[in-house]
């Protein structure tokens, strides 16, 4: 685990955000060798959530990546289902308020498990479910990364 990924994710904790962990850190913290640049999170897209959320990235001095105005997201896009690709303090970081074909938080969280990182709980999307949806996605990118998670999906099921 990157230590900006776990420095990330102990912030978001700390202020009780709802999110599940995907993309390219989801499958790491599964065993998939893969490189990754950012951190990806569903949130959930609550008032209260996003109110929690919003601290969080306050503390992060989080700004859009790539915006030369240095503009913060605010609270009411966060409540909605975009993508925010931010930069913070501690390192990249990719809000999505749905994945796929819309798929919200409420729809992400039954396909989770909780990984125990040093001092920290994170619900991450199950690897099968990921790879679900990194197919329906289709994007080079996404089927680039499939064979190395199948592979490393298969290797999980034959462990267990």
């Amino acid at each position: 685990m990157i230590p900006r990924y776990l420095s990330t994710l102990e912030r978001l904790a700390a202020h009780r955000v709802e999110l599940v962990v995907v993309g390219g850190v989801a499958a790491v913290l599964q065993g998939a060798p893969v490189v990754t640049f950012d951190l990806d999170v569903v949130h959930r897209r609550t008032g209260e959530n996003v109110e929690r959320l919003f601290g969080a990235l306050e503390e992060m001095e989080a700004r859009y990546r790539g915006d030369p105005r240095s503009l913060q997201p605010s609270r009411e896009l966060l409540r909605g289902p975009g993508h925010h690709l931010l930069a913070t303090a501690l390192g990249p970081l990719d809000l999505l308020g749905a994945i796929g074909d819309g798929l919200a938080y409420e729809d992400l969280v039954v396909d989770t498990v909780t990984l125990d990182l040093p001092g920290l709980a994170v619900p991450v999307l199950e690897l099968s479910r990921l790879i679900a949806v990194k197919e329906s996605l289709g994007r080079p990118k996404d089927l680039a990364a499939l064979p190395t998670l199948k592979a490393t999906l298969d290797e999980i099921r034959r462990r267990s």
